[in-house]
């Protein structure tokens, strides 16, 4: 089993972090032809290509610019330690035990722009550079023709090796589809979280984003390897609804925060 998630735009590379061994990017090579693109990118062409506003355009510039490699644990930062974000205050690594990390580290993987595909334990230096940004490069208009196919093989590569084959989807539509979901080789489960509201039940993003970080918290407390076990998910008030739900989307509902 894998499960895929979204990275996050606000990082923190400044908080203590458990000691745990570290590994490399696997595409830290193609991360290098990005950043060697953007490295020629002015403050005010950041800003433009990412819709940001001068200061953080500045920040990002200086990120880009001062990027270098090898990556040590001077320089860089494991990656499930590096993003701050709603999915990550629900999946709250910092307090996970060791085993735990050890679990994550073989089934969990965060999807980059930049990046590809990262690991936990792997090594990450700060950036930002969201998958769906339309960075012009020779591989094509944006990034999901620069990561093309890369991505997807790595994945299904994984799939095919476990004894458990599903992937669980707790990634945003923006970044999952840079694995060309139709191309996965095997089933593709997306947990889906929904809050009670104006008589109904809806996705709200905020709540919906820190539920995937509860469920991948879940599962690898639980080390969850059955998609079955899946719908014993019930942080923060959401419950199973089978009714809402089928094989390929297992939906969960709460009637108050």
């Amino acid at each position: 089993m894998i499960v895929v998630i979204s990275p996050a735009k606000s990082l923190d590379f400044e908080d203590s972090i458990p000691t745990i061994r570290s590994t490399k990017p696997r595409f830290l090579g193609h991360s290098q032809i990005l950043v060697n693109q953007i490295k020629q990118m002015a403050p005010q062409d950041l800003a433009g290509l990412m819709k940001l506003s001068d200061k953080l355009a500045l920040l990002n510039y200086e990120r880009f610019q001062s990027f270098t490699t090898p990556f040590n644990k001077f320089n860089a930062r494991p990656a499930v330690f590096a993003f701050r974000g709603d999915v990550y205050q629900g999946l709250d690594a910092v307090s996970l035990e060791d085993r735990d990390l050890q679990f994550a580290q073989h089934h969990l993987r965060i999807l980059s722009g930049l990046y590809g595909v990262l690991r936990p334990f792997d090594l990450m230096q700060a950036y930002r550079l969201e998958m769906g940004t339309k960075l012009k490069n020779k591989f094509g208009n944006n990034l999901y023709d620069f990561w093309a196919d890369h991505l997807n093989k790595s994945i299904n590569k994984e799939l095919n090796a476990s004894d458990a084959k599903f992937l669980v989807n707790l990634a945003s539509n923006e970044y999952f589809k840079a694995i060309k979901p139709k191309q996965v080789s095997q089933a593709v489960i997306t947990p889906v979280f929904k809050d009670y509201k104006n008589g109904s039940y809806k996705v709200i993003s905020f709540f919906a984003k820190k539920a995937r970080g509860l469920m991948t918290r879940f599962i690898i407390q639980n080390q969850i390897t059955n998609d079955a076990n899946l719908k014993d998910f019930n942080a923060d008030g959401y419950k199973f609804d089978p009714k809402l739900s089928c094989a390929k989307e297992l939906v969960f509902t709460r009637k108050q925060k």
